[in-house]
Formats: C-alpha cells, sequence, structure tokens
C-alpha cells in the first residue's frame, strides 16, 4: 500500500499514534477479509463488504495523512 510512501511510513508508524492505530486496524480488516474470503472464517457477502468498506475508509483516512506529512517536509 503507498510504495512511493515506503519511508513516510515506517516513519510516522512510530511517531504518529493516530496513523499507527490507522494502519494497525487497516492491516487487522485485511488479514479478517482474507479469512472470511478463504473460508477460514465463516461469514456472508454482506460481513465480507462491510469489512470491505470499513478498509477503504481507513485507506483514505491513511492517504490523507500521508499527503499531509509529505506536503509539510
Amino acid at each position: 500500500m503507498f510504495p512511493e510512501y515506503r519511508d513516510l511510513i515506517s516513519r510516522l508508524k512510530t511517531e504518529d499514534g493516530h496513523f499507527s492505530r490507522l494502519f494497525e486496524r487497516h492491516n487487522d480488516l485485511d488479514h479478517q477479509i482474507s479469512n472470511m474470503e478463504t473460508g477460514v472464517t465463516p461469514a456472508d457477502s454482506f460481513a465480507i463488504e462491510s469489512l470491505k468498506k470499513e478498509k477503504l475508509m481507513l485507506k483514505d483516512k491513511l492517504y490523507a495523512v500521508l499527503r499531509k506529512a509529505h506536503e509539510a517536509a
């Protein structure tokens, strides 16, 4: 996710608690969705779709923080 910001992501994960929490939640959702889609965790399509929407919202928030931090640098 956002390879052009790899170094900035590493820095923000240690320096910005809000960014770190968003990033961890995004990763947690990614794992949950993967487990649901592969059948490891039982779920219906509605549950998967709901988690995907939350993950996308978090990705948008992460991108906004990255852009702001990049422009401030």
